[in-house]
């Protein structure tokens, strides 16, 4: 499938900063929209519904499965998530650049449904590191925090099969390195050869 807009798909183990590296970068990119996944989980601190997730309960989202709405879905943690299929096609194909932030489970099928889009790994600087980003969080009991410091040795093993790592020792290198990402991807021949297919034609290259 050919289409004009980008999709970035930035996966990263609890704690390590994904949300707030990609909240930072829609600050700065007035060219990124995010795709906001659905999930069965209960909303954190300050989450608000349809911003930082479609908080809905298991019957409804077993329910959109069955429907064929999602373009991925698992269950990470307990809980379950999925990406619209609607929402992606429709931005994409109108051109606009848009980020997700999944598991990489979820990753991994979107590469397989849209072999163009770009995914991005964080990695914490350290074990250590990420097991005191998660107890500063103070979200989680200690037994929740250690079922994902174990979950985190799984996903991280993943990271090899992305295009991009950035390692989230210092946050604002962090931010560079992925703005970095999406700017030299909008630069790729292909790329801009989707996106601006007028320039090529009357260029006439193909």
């Amino acid at each position: 499938m050919e289409y004009p807009g980008n999709l970035f798909v930035v996966a990263a183990p609890s704690g390590a900063g994904k949300s707030s590296l990609v909240s930072a970068l829609l600050q700065v990119d007035s060219h990124l929209v995010v795709a906001v996944s659905h999930t069965t989980r209960a909303p954190r601190g300050q989450e608000q519904q349809g911003r930082e997730y479609h908080f809905t309960d298991e019957a409804t989202f077993r329910a959109m499965i069955d429907q064929g709405d999602f373009l991925e879905w698992a269950e990470v943690h307990g809980n379950l998530y999925g990406t619209s299929r609607s929402a992606i096609e429709e931005r994409i194909t109108g051109g606009q650049d848009v980020v997700l932030e999944i598991d990489w489970q979820g990753a991994l099928q979107i590469r397989k449904l849209f072999p163009n889009a770009v995914l991005v790994f964080i990695l914490p600087p350290s074990w250590d590191e990420l097991q005191q980003r998660l107890n500063r969080r103070g979200e989680d009991q200690p037994d929740v925090i250690n079922q994902r410091m174990a979950n985190a040795r799984i996903e991280v093993s993943q990271a090899r099969h992305f295009d991009f790592v950035i390692i989230n020792a210092l946050f604002e290198t962090a931010l560079f390195d992925l703005k970095a990402i999406v700017h030299s991807q909008r630069l790729k021949y292909a790329a801009l050869q989707r996106s601006r297919p007028a320039v090529f034609a009357a260029l006439e290259l193909s």
